[in-house]
């Protein structure tokens, strides 16, 4: 809740700054439901990009839930009528909650879903929050953006404190700056999410043939 609303209405302010309809934010927090996605979105549509421009870029920001995903597979598996809103509602700070809850939270699918649907509410609400200053109040929205930046440290720091293993942040950190420092802006992110899971992979597999060596007679 106090990650979404203030983000939401963030998102709703922007978008009245921008020109973006007060029902179109509301509907887009709705039906589209993608925190970095819709910030994307609407400063696409302000500079009035096209709609292949758009699709691309989207797919760019979103790959990261690919790897979400996977890492769900086996937690979401059997969840039946459950599974379509799952997938549709699992946002950055909706898998942190599964993933760092102690206890198989994301295989209690009534629980997940429950979950899911009460961050989707605090987005939608803050959305309707930030249109109704927006369309109120006029000051200046410059780096306000910067909110969704600021949510994703805070859930890094607060997963790194539960985990305590430092290595995938580590990774994260060290494929993120150089991907920025080689790459173009366009294929960062791609880059970056590509080159860390490779790395964490392959120690996956290290680690695997340890045990085994180790369990060998």
């Amino acid at each position: 809740m106090f990650g979404y609303l203030p983000l939401g209405a963030a998102f709703g302010i922007l978008a009245m700054d921008v020109g973006v309809p007060w029902w179109a934010a509301i509907t887009m927090s709705l039906v589209i439901y993608a925190g970095a996605g819709q910030f994307l979105a609407v400063a696409l549509l302000a500079n009035q990009a096209g709609l292949m421009e758009v699709a691309v870029a989207t797919l760019m920001l979103n790959s990261r839930h690919l790897f979400y995903g996977l890492s769900l597979l086996g937690a979401f598996s059997g969840a039946g009528w459950r599974k379509p809103y799952l997938i549709f509602a699992l946002t950055d700070e909706t898998y942190s909650l599964l993933t760092s809850h102690r206890g198989p939270v994301g295989q209690n699918h009534a629980l997940a879903i429950k979950l899911s649907a009460l961050n989707q509410l605090w987005w939608v609400l803050g959305t309707l929050a930030g249109v109704m200053i927006g369309s109120q109040l006029a000051f200046d929205t410059t780096g306000i953006e910067f909110v969704l930046t600021a949510l994703f440290i805070v859930l890094t720091i607060e997963q790194a404190r539960r985990l305590r293993q430092w290595m995938p942040f580590i990774v994260a950190m060290v494929t993120a700056l150089a991907a920025l420092a080689l790459l173009p802006d366009r294929h960062m992110l791609l880059g970056a999410i590509a080159t860390a899971s490779m790395i964490l992979l392959i120690q996956y597999r290290l680690d695997i043939s340890k045990r085994q060596q180790a369990e060998a007679p």
